[in-house]
This record gives C-alpha cells, structure tokens and sequence, in this order.
C-alpha cells in the first residue's frame, strides 16, 4: 500500500479495533463536504440535515472531546496525527465513524488556512440542562454576564475545570458568546466540552434561583465592599460559591450586581484599575473553592 506520509501507512498503525480509514486526495471530495470552508456561525445553524454542530480542533481538544464522551460524527487529520491517535480513536469514536486522511496540503485546502494542528473533529451539541438541573450536584459556579470575548470565554472554562473543585458549573447570560465556538474551545484546551454549562433565560432573574438553590453569588467589582482575602479566610465563607463576572470593560450590570449576596474585590497595587477577567475568575475560584 502506498505511504500516505514519510513512513505512514494505513497498516503500520494497531488498533483495538478497526477504524473507517479514508484517504481524501483533493478539497473538492464530497465527503469532506462538512469541513470545506466552514465558519463557526453556520456551524451553529441548520446548515445541514444534520443539525447544529461544533468542530473541535487540535489533539489535545478533539482528545478531551472523545474522553468527555461528546462523540465525533467525523474526523478529518494528517496522516501522521494517526500514529499518536490512533488508539484514542479506535477506543472512542462511534463504530463506523469516517476517519478522513489528508496531506497538509490538501488539509489546507478543504479548510481554508493552514491548519498545522493537523486534526479536526466535527461534533453535535447537545441540549443544554436547565438551571435548576445544573445547580442540584454543583460544587462551584462561574456565572458570566454579557462575556462576549472568546479567548475570555475559553479561559474561563479552563479555569473552572482546574480550580472549582470536583463538580464546577458555568452558567450564561443569553448575550454571552458561544463557548463551543472553535476559538473558545481551543482556548479551553476543550474543557467547554467537559464542565457542564447552561444559558439562563431569565437574566438577571436567574440569580435570585441560584441564591434560592443554596448558592452564595459573589459579584467580583473593584468598588466591593469585601476583601477577597478576607472573604477566603472567614470559617463562615460561603460553601457553595457562585462567582459573577462581567464583560471587560463595563463589568457587572447593576441590577446583577443588587442582587448577589456579596460584592468582592481583589486588592491590587496603585494605578492599576482591574484585572483581565479570566485573571480574576481563576483567582476567586482558587481563594473560595
């Protein structure tokens, strides 16, 4: 069989089991159709019979994807990205799953940059739980107002997956950005893809139910009353914290802010105003979770 790279073949890679191997040698293959030049936003859409979908870029995204278990419709990669993930694919993807192989070239095209992670995986989304659902088992919550930046918006996710504890929530305003959008995902090494998420409806009424259900919402402000240092060290700090954050810039609204139990701050030096949102977020997780 020819080589479909230096040194790659489709049999020199072992398996646990067999995976649907198809080797595509042109962008114009229509059954790559669902990769060829596809933006986040038609992704999103009903752009095909097959419903809203996402698509996971990166070994290290796409791995935490399979692992999560959110299955892969379709994967499409460089022939060398299958030796170190070969395995992980066979052990998680659907039976008869398409594995499409491409050179870089090719890859480039279909996609329409270079792509040198070399792998992309197209994934549906799922329905999203309600509010009440997503709070019953939680140990911590991000709760992010109007959070429009995407590289923001996948730190956050990542944050919450290292420092919430064993079962951390995030929960969304409706006017905040998608966080399987490719970039967001990739920002949060695919932790969007792991930490359970919801979007609330009713905003900001939704933070009176996450007070109701036992939470204390900790509104992060440089005019906060509190020390978050001293919030930390205080036995009677909240159990259950909920974190609410806001857009850079204009920060938290102040309906959202009246109506959180507590208003924080992080202490700084002089002449500097605030911190970059994922900055604060990850260092309120770390002093209250």
């Amino acid at each position: 069989m020819a080589a479909l790279c230096a040194g790659v073949t489709l049999r020199s890679v072992v398996t646990p089991r067999p995976l649907n191997l198809i080797p595509i040698d042109r962008a114009d293959d229509p059954r790559v159709a669902d990769f060829l030049n596809i933006r986040d936003a038609q992704l999103a859409g009903e752009f095909s019979p097959a419903g809203p979908r996402y698509m996971a870029e990166g070994e290290l995204v796409v791995e935490t994807m399979l692992r999560a278990a959110r299955p892969a419709e379709s994967v499409l990669l460089l022939p060398t990205r299958l030796e170190t993930m070969g395995e992980l694919l066979a052990r998680h993807l659907p039976p008869g799953a398409p594995v499409y192989l491409a050179s870089q070239s090719v890859m480039d095209a279909i996609v329409g940059i270079h792509l040198h992670r070399g792998v992309l995986a197209l994934g549906r989304r799922w329905p999203l739980p309600t509010l009440s659902d997503i709070l019953r088992d939680a140990t911590s919550a991000l709760v992010l107002e109007d959070l429009t930046n995407h590289d923001n918006m996948g730190g956050l996710f990542r944050a919450a997956a290292a420092l919430g504890g064993p079962r951390p929530v995030v929960i969304l305003s409706p006017r905040s950005c998608d966080p399987l959008y490719r970039k967001s995902l990739r920002v949060s090494i695919g932790h969007a893809l792991r930490v359970p998420y919801t979007v609330a409806s009713d905003w900001p009424g939704a933070l009176d139910a996450i007070n109701a259900a036992g939470f204390a919402t900790i509104a992060m402000t440089p005019s906060g009353s509190l020390d978050l240092t001293e919030l930390s060290r205080d036995p009677g700090r909240p159990a259950r914290p909920a974190i609410v954050l806001g857009t850079e810039g204009r920060g938290l609204s102040d309906d959202a802010m009246s109506r959180c139990t507590h208003r924080a701050r992080i202490a700084m030096n002089e002449g500097v105003d605030s911190l970059n949102v994922v900055i604060a977020g990850a260092i309120a997780l770390h002093a209250l979770v």
